[in-house]
Protein backbone atom coordinates (compact mmCIF):
# COMPACT_ATOMS: atom_id res chain seq x y z
CA UNK A 1 0.00 0.00 0.00
CA UNK A 2 1.20 3.47 -0.86
CA UNK A 3 0.12 6.82 0.56
CA UNK A 4 0.85 10.03 -1.32
CA UNK A 5 0.77 13.51 0.22
CA UNK A 6 2.14 16.88 -0.86
CA UNK A 7 3.30 17.74 2.68
CA UNK A 8 6.79 16.44 3.45
CA UNK A 9 6.23 16.48 7.22
CA UNK A 10 3.09 14.34 6.92
CA UNK A 11 4.89 11.85 4.68
CA UNK A 12 7.66 11.55 7.28
CA UNK A 13 5.12 11.15 10.08
CA UNK A 14 3.23 8.48 8.15
CA UNK A 15 6.36 6.46 7.43
CA UNK A 16 7.48 6.72 11.05
CA UNK A 17 4.12 5.55 12.32
CA UNK A 18 3.95 2.67 9.84
CA UNK A 19 7.41 1.56 10.93
CA UNK A 20 6.52 1.80 14.62
CA UNK A 21 3.47 -0.41 14.01
CA UNK A 22 5.43 -2.95 11.99
CA UNK A 23 3.46 -2.29 8.82
CA UNK A 24 6.07 -3.30 6.29
CA UNK A 25 3.54 -3.28 3.45
CA UNK A 26 2.71 0.41 3.89
CA UNK A 27 4.81 3.40 2.87
CA UNK A 28 4.28 7.07 2.09
CA UNK A 29 5.89 9.37 -0.46
CA UNK A 30 5.61 12.98 -1.55
CA UNK A 31 3.39 13.75 -4.49
CA UNK A 32 0.78 16.08 -5.94
CA UNK A 33 -2.65 14.59 -6.65
CA UNK A 34 -2.88 16.71 -9.79
CA UNK A 35 0.42 15.34 -11.13
CA UNK A 36 1.25 11.78 -10.13
CA UNK A 37 3.92 11.48 -12.80
CA UNK A 38 6.18 9.50 -10.45
CA UNK A 39 3.59 6.68 -10.47
CA UNK A 40 3.18 4.32 -13.41
CA UNK A 41 -0.17 4.03 -15.11
CA UNK A 42 -2.51 1.11 -14.31
CA UNK A 43 -0.61 0.45 -11.10
CA UNK A 44 -3.33 0.16 -8.43
CA UNK A 45 -6.50 -1.83 -7.88
CA UNK A 46 -7.90 0.88 -5.58
CA UNK A 47 -7.16 4.59 -5.42
CA UNK A 48 -8.72 6.18 -2.34
CA UNK A 49 -8.93 9.75 -1.11
CA UNK A 50 -10.84 10.77 2.00
CA UNK A 51 -11.13 14.56 2.12
CA UNK A 52 -7.64 15.00 0.64
CA UNK A 53 -7.49 15.15 -3.16
CA UNK A 54 -10.49 17.50 -3.15
CA UNK A 55 -8.13 20.24 -1.91
CA UNK A 56 -5.54 19.74 -4.65
CA UNK A 57 -5.31 22.35 -7.41
CA UNK A 58 -6.41 21.62 -10.98
CA UNK A 59 -9.34 19.28 -10.21
CA UNK A 60 -9.71 18.06 -13.78
CA UNK A 61 -6.07 16.93 -13.68
CA UNK A 62 -6.75 15.23 -10.32
CA UNK A 63 -9.53 13.16 -11.88
CA UNK A 64 -7.36 12.22 -14.87
CA UNK A 65 -4.42 11.23 -12.69
CA UNK A 66 -6.49 9.08 -10.32
CA UNK A 67 -7.98 7.26 -13.29
CA UNK A 68 -4.61 6.92 -15.05
CA UNK A 69 -2.93 5.14 -12.13
CA UNK A 70 -5.88 2.73 -11.61
CA UNK A 71 -5.87 -0.64 -13.35
CA UNK A 72 -8.78 -1.46 -15.70
CA UNK A 73 -11.39 -3.11 -13.51
CA UNK A 74 -10.16 -1.22 -10.46
CA UNK A 75 -11.86 1.58 -8.55
CA UNK A 76 -11.32 5.18 -7.61
CA UNK A 77 -13.11 6.16 -4.41
CA UNK A 78 -13.38 9.60 -2.82
CA UNK A 79 -14.97 11.11 0.25
CA UNK A 80 -15.67 14.82 -0.36
CA UNK A 81 -17.27 17.42 1.86
CA UNK A 82 -20.55 18.85 0.55
CA UNK A 83 -20.87 22.62 -0.01
CA UNK A 84 -23.48 24.56 1.99
CA UNK A 85 -24.32 21.48 4.04
CA UNK A 86 -25.65 22.27 7.52
CA UNK A 87 -23.41 19.69 9.21
CA UNK A 88 -20.12 20.37 10.94
CA UNK A 89 -17.30 20.42 8.39
CA UNK A 90 -19.09 22.45 5.74
CA UNK A 91 -19.91 25.03 8.39
CA UNK A 92 -16.34 24.96 9.74
CA UNK A 93 -15.03 25.66 6.25
CA UNK A 94 -17.64 28.38 5.65
CA UNK A 95 -16.60 30.20 8.81
CA UNK A 96 -12.88 29.70 8.13
CA UNK A 97 -13.24 31.07 4.59
CA UNK A 98 -14.90 34.23 5.92
CA UNK A 99 -11.75 35.02 7.92
CA UNK A 100 -9.23 33.98 5.25
CA UNK A 101 -7.70 36.13 2.51
CA UNK A 102 -9.52 36.17 -0.86
CA UNK A 103 -8.47 33.24 -3.05
CA UNK A 104 -6.18 33.89 -6.03
CA UNK A 105 -7.59 34.55 -9.48
CA UNK A 106 -8.68 31.33 -11.17
CA UNK A 107 -9.21 29.53 -7.86
CA UNK A 108 -11.64 26.61 -8.06
CA UNK A 109 -13.43 25.81 -4.81
CA UNK A 110 -12.54 22.35 -3.46
CA UNK A 111 -16.15 22.08 -2.28
CA UNK A 112 -17.26 21.51 -5.88
CA UNK A 113 -15.99 17.95 -5.40
CA UNK A 114 -19.07 17.55 -3.21
CA UNK A 115 -21.45 18.31 -6.12
CA UNK A 116 -22.52 15.19 -8.04
CA UNK A 117 -22.85 16.90 -11.41
CA UNK A 118 -19.34 18.33 -11.13
CA UNK A 119 -17.89 14.96 -10.10
CA UNK A 120 -19.48 13.25 -13.09
CA UNK A 121 -18.21 15.96 -15.46
CA UNK A 122 -14.66 15.61 -14.15
CA UNK A 123 -14.48 11.84 -14.43
CA UNK A 124 -16.23 11.66 -17.80
CA UNK A 125 -13.59 14.18 -18.87
CA UNK A 126 -11.08 11.53 -17.78
CA UNK A 127 -12.72 9.05 -20.18
CA UNK A 128 -14.87 7.17 -17.65
CA UNK A 129 -18.45 6.50 -18.84
CA UNK A 130 -21.06 8.26 -16.71
CA UNK A 131 -22.77 4.98 -15.84
CA UNK A 132 -19.60 3.86 -14.05
CA UNK A 133 -19.65 6.85 -11.71
CA UNK A 134 -21.82 6.84 -8.59
CA UNK A 135 -22.26 9.46 -5.90
CA UNK A 136 -24.09 8.85 -2.62
CA UNK A 137 -24.46 10.99 0.49
CA UNK A 138 -22.89 9.47 3.59
CA UNK A 139 -21.93 10.52 7.11
CA UNK A 140 -18.52 10.56 8.77
CA UNK A 141 -18.67 10.74 12.56
CA UNK A 142 -15.83 12.30 14.51
CA UNK A 143 -15.14 10.78 17.93
CA UNK A 144 -12.87 12.64 20.34
CA UNK A 145 -12.14 11.52 23.90
CA UNK A 146 -12.23 15.03 25.27
CA UNK A 147 -14.17 18.27 25.29
CA UNK A 148 -15.47 20.07 22.20
CA UNK A 149 -12.88 22.76 22.92
CA UNK A 150 -10.13 20.14 22.83
CA UNK A 151 -11.55 18.80 19.58
CA UNK A 152 -11.44 22.29 18.07
CA UNK A 153 -7.81 22.61 19.14
CA UNK A 154 -6.96 19.66 16.89
CA UNK A 155 -8.42 21.51 13.89
CA UNK A 156 -6.74 24.75 14.92
CA UNK A 157 -3.31 23.12 15.11
CA UNK A 158 -3.39 20.54 12.32
CA UNK A 159 -6.10 21.24 9.71
CA UNK A 160 -4.93 23.50 6.89
CA UNK A 161 -8.07 25.60 6.29
CA UNK A 162 -8.51 26.38 9.98
CA UNK A 163 -4.79 26.97 10.51
CA UNK A 164 -4.85 29.51 7.67
CA UNK A 165 -8.01 31.15 9.02
CA UNK A 166 -6.54 31.56 12.51
CA UNK A 167 -3.34 33.05 11.08
CA UNK A 168 -5.28 35.54 8.93
CA UNK A 169 -7.65 36.41 11.78
CA UNK A 170 -4.74 37.01 14.15
CA UNK A 171 -3.10 39.34 11.62
CA UNK A 172 -6.37 41.28 11.33
CA UNK A 173 -6.96 41.41 15.08
CA UNK A 174 -9.99 39.12 14.79
CA UNK A 175 -8.65 35.88 16.27
CA UNK A 176 -10.92 36.00 19.33
CA UNK A 177 -13.93 36.57 17.08
CA UNK A 178 -13.10 33.58 14.91
CA UNK A 179 -12.41 31.39 17.93
CA UNK A 180 -15.75 32.31 19.51
CA UNK A 181 -17.61 31.34 16.34
CA UNK A 182 -15.84 28.00 16.08
CA UNK A 183 -16.28 27.26 19.79
CA UNK A 184 -20.01 27.82 19.39
CA UNK A 185 -20.00 25.57 16.32
CA UNK A 186 -18.32 22.56 17.95
CA UNK A 187 -20.55 22.77 21.01
CA UNK A 188 -23.67 23.06 18.86
CA UNK A 189 -22.78 19.99 16.78
CA UNK A 190 -21.58 17.76 19.63
CA UNK A 191 -24.26 15.06 19.94
CA UNK A 192 -22.62 13.11 22.78
CA UNK A 193 -24.65 14.90 25.43
CA UNK A 194 -21.44 15.27 27.45
CA UNK A 195 -18.78 17.93 27.87
CA UNK A 196 -15.92 15.46 28.25
CA UNK A 197 -16.63 13.47 25.06
CA UNK A 198 -17.14 14.87 21.58
CA UNK A 199 -19.17 13.11 18.88
CA UNK A 200 -19.89 15.11 15.75
CA UNK A 201 -21.46 13.78 12.52
CA UNK A 202 -20.56 15.41 9.20
CA UNK A 203 -22.15 14.70 5.83
CA UNK A 204 -19.99 13.92 2.80
CA UNK A 205 -20.36 12.68 -0.77
CA UNK A 206 -19.11 9.14 -1.33
CA UNK A 207 -17.82 8.80 -4.89
CA UNK A 208 -17.15 5.46 -6.59
CA UNK A 209 -15.64 5.26 -10.07
CA UNK A 210 -15.34 1.92 -11.83
CA UNK A 211 -12.39 2.22 -14.18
Amino acid sequence: MLGVDIARNLVAAGNARAQSLGLGNLRFQEGDASDLGQLAGDGFDLVLSMFGAMFAPRPDAVAREMVRVTRPGGRVMMGNWIPNDPTFVAQLLRISTAYSPPPPEGFVSPMLWGVEQTVVERFTGASVPAERISCEPDVFTFHHDGSPSGFLAEFRDYYGPTMNAYAAAAAAGREAELHAELEALVHEHNVSGREDVTTIPAAFLRVTVEV
